[in-house]
C-alpha cells in the first residue's frame, strides 16, 4: 500500500440529464496519507461525490484523478466502506473477507495468508470461521474494513459506515481505523455528519454547502481533538461545529480562505 494524491478537478453531478445538478464546479486536492472529511448537510452530495471518487458513479462534468490516472470506473486502488457491511450470509467472515481476492485470481495459500493477517489486523481473528449471521454489527463492520484493507488499497473511503453502531463500538472503530491508516500510510476520505467523529477521525475537512453544492472552505483539524485534554478536545470540536453552522447556511457560496490550524504529527499505530 502507497498513499495516494487525489485531485477533485471541477467535479460536477446529477443523477440524470434532466435533473438538476446536486454537485458543481467542486475541486480540492487530498494529500498522500492524509485523512480528510466532507461534510455538510444531508442532500449536499457528499456520498454522491465519494461514489464518483470510487468509480461507481461517472460525474456529469470534471473528473477524479488519483496519483497522476484519471478516474473510469471502480479500481481496487480505492475501495469503500458503506453504511452497511453487506456481508454474504451463508459464508464465514474469512470467506466473506476473501471474495475480491478470489475475483483478483490469487491462488489459495497467498488468499489464506492476506485474509489470516487482515483479520488480525482488525481484531477478527477469533471469528475467521463464524458465520456472517452470528457475529456482532461491531464485528460485522470490522469484517467489512477487512475486506476493504485485504486489497491492499491506496485509498480508503468511508461512507457513515459507522452510523448503525453503538457508542462505544463507534469509538473502538473510529480509532482503529485511524491508526491503520496511518500506520500503513493509506489516504482516506470520510463522509459523516458526525463533528465529533470527523474531529476524532480526519486530519482536514471540506464542507459542501449551496445548491448545487461547492466545496465553500477546508480547514485542517488539530491534533488537541484527540488528545487527553477534555478542555482543548471541546474546543476545536466547538470550533467545527461552528463553522459547519455557517457553511451550511449559504445561499450562494463563495470559496472561502483556508483555515489553518496548528497540528501536531499524528501518532501512529505500533
Amino acid at each position: 500500500m502507497a498513499a495516494a494524491t487525489i485531485l477533485i478537478d471541477r467535479i460536477g453531478f446529477a443523477y440524470t440529464a434532466r435533473s438538476p445538478r446536486v454537485l458543481d464546479d467542486v475541486s480540492l486536492t487530498i494529500a498522500p496519507g492524509a485523512i480528510t472529511a466532507l461534510v455538510g448537510r444531508s442532500g449536499s452530495g457528499k456520498s454522491s461525490l465519494l461514489h464518483i471518487i470510487a468509480g461507481l458513479a461517472k460525474p456529469s462534468a470534471g473528473q477524479i484523478v488519483i496519483d497522476g490516472v484519471a478516474v473510469d470506473g471502480p479500481t481496487p486502488r480505492a475501495v469503500m466502506m458503506f453504511q452497511s457491511p453487506s456481508l454474504y450470509p451463508w459464508l464465514t467472515v474469512a470467506e466473506n473477507v476473501a471474495i475480491g481476492l478470489r475475483f483478483a485470481g490469487l491462488k489459495h495459500p497467498d488468499i489464506a495468508r492476506r485474509v489470516a493477517d487482515t483479520l488480525a489486523l482488525v481484531g477478527l481473528e477469533g471469528a475467521a470461521r463464524s458465520r456472517a449471521t452470528s457475529i456482532s454489527g461491531g464485528q460485522a463492520q470490522r469484517a467489512a474494513l477487512a475486506r476493504a484493507l485485504v486489497m491492499q488499497p491506496d485509498v480508503l473511503l468511508l461512507d457513515e459506515p459507522f452510523a448503525a453502531l453503538d457508542l462505544f463500538t463507534r469509538l473502538d472503530l473510529q480509532r482503529d481505523i485511524r491508526a491503520i491508516a496511518k500506520r500503513f500510510n493509506i489516504t482516506v476520505v470520510l463522509v459523516s455528519h458526525d463533528i465529533p467523529e470527523i474531529a476524532r477521525m480526519a486530519d482536514r475537512a471540506a464542507f459542501l454547502a449551496g445548491s448545487p453544492a461547492r466545496i465553500v472552505t477546508e480547514t485542517a483539524i488539530s491534533e488537541a481533538a484527540r488528545c487527553d485534554d477534555d478542555e482543548a478536545s471541546r474546543a476545536e470540536i466547538a470550533r467545527l461545529t461552528a463553522l459547519y453552522e455557517q457553511v451550511s447556511g449559504a445561499a450562494t457560496p463563495q470559496r472561502a480562505p483556508i483555515v489553518h490550524t496548528a497540528a501536531a504529527t499524528p501518532a501512529f499505530a505500533q
